[in-house]
Parts: structure tokens; sequence; C-alpha cells
């Protein structure tokens, strides 16, 4: 994604633009850093970094990496998140891990942003969301992902009840610094539509799940423009969801909400 991230960043002019995310066993964290920093001088200051332990066996099982268990990829990213952080910071970084080592790495150039960008973790488990609440800018609320495919089991944990569950998390694990934390949320179903009851039972249908776990979870935002707009302002007002992302799929249909919460 980074030379896409650039062409966006350079052709625009106030538009802030990250990957969603950057999968750490992917590419050695010294070399995403600079790479992020570059982005961000030559941007003005416009980038965001998102990060995440990888979660999807395809990509695994296709590009030959071996799929280590939950535990040692959170481990391997939590050292990761360490080394970004240290090398995009001002003078020498040196830091020694179970799967790192770096000594004496003075990442130039430095971020035009302060400390550095701000970072985007997100995470459906009680680990990764602590973490993220501890050390992330932006935490994304996520279903819990440990079959490394999308299905009934995944979508059960975006229900409402599990997203009320996530989100204490994350508060817990912040402590004094949750006010200072963006909440994010990806939605994975999202339908501009008169007809919502037939679009949930669709959706439903198709994972399979019973159509209330579509209808009222927060990953979903289905029907009129009026009741997803309804929907943002209490999912915000409730979990404190200020950072929605919709899939570039609906950008078009979604831009009158857009524009409704805007108040144009």
């Amino acid at each position: 994604p980074v030379p896409a991230l650039h062409s966006i960043l350079e052709n625009t002019t106030t538009l802030r633009a990250g990957a969603l995310v950057f999968d750490n066993d992917y590419k050695h964290p010294v070399v995403l850093a600079k790479e992020l920093a570059t982005m961000d001088v030559l941007s003005e200051g416009r980038v965001e970094i998102g990060l995440g332990a990888g979660w999807m066996i395809s990509d695994y099982e296709q590009t030959g990496m071996p799929y280590d268990r939950a535990g040692v990829r959170i481990d391997r990213f939590e050292e990761g998140l360490a080394v970004i952080k240290g090398c995009l910071a001002s003078g020498p970084f040196s830091f020694e891990g179970e799967h790192y080592t770096v000594n004496g790495y003075d990442g130039l150039p430095l971020p035009v942003q302060q400390p550095r960008p701000p970072i985007v973790i997100g995470g459906g488990g009680r680990r990764v969301l602590s973490i993220a609440a501890r050390e992330a800018d932006i935490v994304g609320v996520n279903g819990t992902l440990h079959a490394g495919v999308i299905g009934p089991e995944a979508v059960e944990t975006m229900a409402l009840e599990a997203v009320a569950e996530k989100v204490a998390v994350v508060a817990g694990a912040a402590g004094d610094r949750l006010a200072d934390i963006e909440m994010n949320i990806r939605t994975f179903f999202t339908t501009v539509t008169e007809d919502r009851a037939g679009t949930v039972a669709a959706i439903a249908g198709m994972i399979p799940v019973d159509d209330d776990v579509i209808a009222d979870s927060p990953f979903s935002l289905i029907g009129s423009v009026d009741k997803i707009v309804e929907d943002l302002l209490a999912r915000r007002e409730r979990f404190g969801f200020s950072y929605v992302i919709v899939g570039g799929d609906v950008l078009e249909s979604f831009a009158p909400v857009v524009g409704r919460l805007a108040g144009k």
C-alpha cells in the first residue's frame, strides 16, 4: 500500500491517509517506520499509522509465511510497535527483544507530526485491545478473528453486547488516557436502503446468523439516511465511536450520510 498511499497524499492537500492496517509480519518495523516518516514529511504531516499483528490465514498460506499462534504474533507485534515508536523519535534508538534487535539506529527524516503520526491499533480480543488502549492514539474495536476468516463465529463477536464488552476492556486498560483516545470502528455491513428489514435478513442468511445480530451490531449501517445518521449518533453517545470507516464500494451511496452529519 505504500506507493498507493504516497500517490493519494501527493495528489491531495488536506486528506489524511493510512493503511488499515500494516501487518507487522510483512515487513521489518525499522523499514516501515522509515517509509512512514518519509511519507509524513512529503505530505506535510498527513499520515496515520495503522498497525496490526496479522490474522488472515490465507495471507500466510499463499505467501509461505509461517502462521504462528496468536500469542506469538501479538508478542512480535508488540515489539514491532515499540521499534516503530523508537525509530520515529529523535536521536539514536536501541532495542533488544525476542523477535527484534536494533542497535543505535537514528531514523531520519523525522516525521512532521510530533511526537509521531497518530497510531491506529484495532483488536477484537482482550490482549490486543489492552495494548491499543495503552499505546494507540486511535483504538479500533474489531470482531474476534481467531479462526483467521470472517464467518458466523467472528460475526457473533460483533453483536451489540460483545461490542459493549470490548469497549469496557478499552476503558479499563486506558485509565487516564481514555479522554485522549479516539474510538474507531470499521463497519462490515453498510447499505443505504429503504428496505432495512429485507437487507438485514439477506445478509444474516448468507453468513448465517440471527437477523438481530446484524440489525443491532455497531458493525452494521443499514437503512435510510435518517436511520444511519440516528445510529451513528447513538453509537457515538454510547461507545464513543467518532471515527467510522466504510468500504470503498459504498462511498457514493454513503455520501448523503456524510453530508447530513456535516450539516450540508
